[in-house]
């Protein structure tokens, strides 16, 4: 593993909806992660997303039969992988994107009631560019898999603010 990362403390944890708002800018209805309950900043993270039937994305997929999109059990994993990089002192306010999703693979549906655990670690920082490999799984069985490619711009915080001219 490659990483170049600042001497950062770990916050307090289990970490809750506020705090990890105060870290990673998404807000209801798109922050797609409960609770943090393992971090080591820069390099590991363990989240918690508990999928309930009163989101929104279950009005239409599937009205019969709620399933969650897989698309969103991946942000879920960026946005855990988020809160690993922006809690490091170099990164802190930043807007991390994604780049690039390789190796990504559905193995199980999820459905209103199940507990998704994130697991996200780091597997290359350096500058603004880095790469994650994630896990998300339900009970122990993985629902989905996939390696993450980000980027932080360095002219964009967090506010979505533009670049000086």
């Amino acid at each position: 593993m490659t990483t170049e990362t600042a001497t950062t403390t770990s916050p307090a944890l289990p970490l809750e909806a506020a705090d990890i708002m105060r870290i990673i800018p998404h807000r209801y209805p798109f922050l797609l992660v409960d609770r943090i309950i393992e971090l080591e900043p820069g390099k590991r993270v363990v989240g918690i997303k508990a999928v309930t039937a009163n989101e929104p994305q279950f009005t239409g997929h599937f009205p019969e039969r709620p399933i969650m999109p897989g698309v969103l059990m991946v942000e879920a994993l960026a946005q855990t992988a988020g809160v690993a990089v922006m809690t490091l002192d170099e990164y802190r306010g930043k807007l991390g994107l994604f780049a690039g999703i390789d190796d990504c693979r559905f193995r199980r549906m999820v459905v209103p009631g199940d507990t998704l655990r994130l697991e996200v670690t780091v597997e290359k920082l350096r500058g603004m560019f880095g790469r994650v490999r994630g896990v998300a799984s339900v009970d122990g069985e993985v629902a989905v898999e996939a390696t993450l490619s980000i980027i932080i711009p360095r002219d964009q915080e967090m506010g979505g603010g533009q670049p000086d001219a």
